[in-house]
């Protein structure tokens, strides 16, 4: 075993979509970067799949898209579901003002090995898996390195910032001191695979019925299937038997009967603890958090990878000239929480709206029968449209290089900005009227992270 010391300018905690995709565009601007990971390879089952238009479109401001492509990937241009006997189209993307009209369902470890495998091609790129953040290293009240652990002994790495891209349990915001706001989630997901057959029904957003919902991610011959319970529930669901989550699996989704054995032990479930949070403040003097290390996002539209890569995208710019000069004062880590703080503070709050239709579902252990609010809704000429650009391509949108979507198509299409201004003042009113009458709800709950 033994010490090493390493320097570089700036030092990325976390291989994951974030910190490979920060470590590809700074090395690309000629920042030497060195990216690290806790684990020997990226692949992780149960992590997010989904790459939507927002983000493939900054994949063809890097010349990336055709290739990217190239991987395995189901392409999907709508979202529907299942509410009881109910079917819906919930969203389409085929009219989002991107080149790709559509959301790739890719392995996220595809994605990671390819972009790595891009990334390796600058000289000032340095990945390593293995190497694990255990803490930071001060001096005066700045952060001047990492304190790593790998299998051949302690490393420290000296550097003129640290961005932590280490997801929800971030190491680096904790030993950073940094101060964390947790919002109530009402909604846990269970993880597991099953086979799919070619005649099957290709919804991602799911089946909805006996009071739970089941979303099924297409993955050529399985699907990746997240059944949504009751926060904290698991251990109840457990003590049911495997019997019985077997046939709650049948229930909701009746063409998945014949498949339902396939799931064997608890060992092949996964739980996903749902959590939306966010830092006050996304940095201190050397360090900075992006991605689910700053924001937690539930899994509702699948945009927290994607939210991540607009966060690095985003950091790249304003930070990758400061790097070059050796000039990263808190005014210019300070200038990246602005740009990204107001499509995270939107996203998270309609993501918290989305998940009170869950307290209704769980009151109603089914059969369900479809409200005909939901009806009514399912037949407003553009709500499909508008939901699949507020999911798709999403609250401000970020470039390589500051420009539009589409310069020959122009900025988004106005009805896309009303309605969107609409539907975020809809969830406000009915927020306004649930809370007439009762007391004042509590401020979010303060922690240190």
């Amino acid at each position: 075993m033994q010490f090493q010391t390493i320097a570089t300018t700036c030092c990325v905690v976390g291989g994951g979509s974030a910190g490979i995709m920060l470590g590809y565009l700074l090395a690309r601007e000629g920042v030497p970067v060195t990216v690290i990971e806790k684990h020997r390879d990226f692949f992780r089952d149960f992590r997010g799949d989904t790459v939507h238009p927002s983000t493939l479109e900054v994949f063809h401001e890097l010349g990336l898209l055709e290739s990217l492509l190239k991987l395995p990937h189901h392409r999907l241009e709508s979202v529907g579901g299942v509410l009881g006997g109910f079917s819906f189209q919930a969203a389409t993307f085929r009219h989002v003002r991107a080149r790709c009209r559509f959301v790739a369902l890719m392995p996220q470890w595809d994605f990671l090995n390819f972009l790595s495998g891009e990334a390796r091609k600058f000289t000032h790129f340095d990945l390593r898996m293995e190497h694990e953040a255990v803490g930071l290293s001060t001096i005066a009240g700045r952060v001047t390195g990492v304190e790593v652990r790998t299998p051949r002994g302690e490393m420290h790495i000296q550097t003129a910032l640290v961005v932590g891209c280490d997801g929800r349990h971030s190491v680096t915001r904790r030993a950073g001191g940094l101060t964390l706001s947790e919002f109530g989630v009402p909604i846990d997901v269970l993880w597991f695979r099953i086979s799919r057959h070619a005649d099957d029904p290709d919804q991602l957003f799911g089946n909805v019925n006996y009071g739970s919902a089941l979303i099924l991610i297409n993955r050529s011959d399985y699907f990746q299937a997240g059944l949504i319970v009751r926060k904290g529930s698991f251990d109840e669901i457990q003590q049911a038997g495997l019997e019985e989550f077997r046939r709650t699996i049948a229930r909701i989704a009746p063409h998945l009967t014949d498949r339902v054995h396939e799931i064997e032990s608890w060992d092949a479930v996964k739980l996903l603890t749902v959590r939306i949070n966010r830092l006050e403040t996304w940095h201190r003097p050397g360090l900075l958090c992006i991605g689910d290390a700053a924001h937690a996002m539930s899994p509702a539209g699948g945009v927290g990878i994607n939210l991540a890569i607009q966060d690095a995208v985003a950091a790249a710019r304003l930070l990758a000239r400061p790097l070059r000069e050796g000039r990263v004062d808190p005014a210019v880590l300070a200038s990246v929480q602005q740009r990204r703080d107001f499509p995270t503070r939107v996203t998270q709050f309609l993501q918290l709206q989305a998940h009170r239709g869950f307290q209704w579902v769980f009151q109603h252990p089914g059969p369900i029968r479809a409200p005909w609010q939901l009806k009514a809704a399912a037949r407003i000429p553009g709500v499909q449209r508008m939901i699949g650009h507020a999911v798709g391509v999403g609250i401000r949108p970020e470039h390589v290089v500051e420009r539009p979507l589409l310069r020959k198509s122009g900025p988004a299409p106005r009805w896309a900005v009303v309605l969107t201004a609409a539907m975020v003042g809809l969830a406000l009113l009915a927020r306004a009227r649930r809370s007439r009458g009762q007391a004042r709800r509590p401020t979010p709950h303060l922690i240190a992270a």
